[in-house]
């Protein structure tokens, strides 16, 4: 029974992290997070660049314009949040 319990523990939750960098912090306790991913274009094969903008629940407040951040996937926090900050994985200069 104690075996079954301590494989539940360390199991992986299944919630995309993604990195990104911040592009405003205008709001209170938000950030807004860009997401740039490349992907190749279906007919013409060329690889292009697509960007994503998430609103992201920042706590403390503690994230920049410019940073490197890491976010995850969350429950829904408000009407656009569906981020929270994980670390900043680089400041900004």
């Amino acid at each position: 029974m104690a075996e079954e319990t301590s494989a539940s523990e360390t199991r992986d939750n299944g919630r995309k992290v993604r990195d990104g960098l911040v592009v405003s912090t205008g709001m209170n306790k938000t950030i807004v997070v860009a997401i740039t991913e490349r992907v190749r274009h279906p007919r013409y094969r060329k690889t292009v660049q697509r960007t994503k903008k998430l609103y992201t629940h920042d706590e403390e407040g503690q994230a920049k314009v410019g940073d490197t951040v890491r976010v995850a996937e969350t429950r829904p926090i408000s009407k656009l949040k569906r981020w929270r900050l994980v670390e900043i994985l680089e400041r900004a200069r």
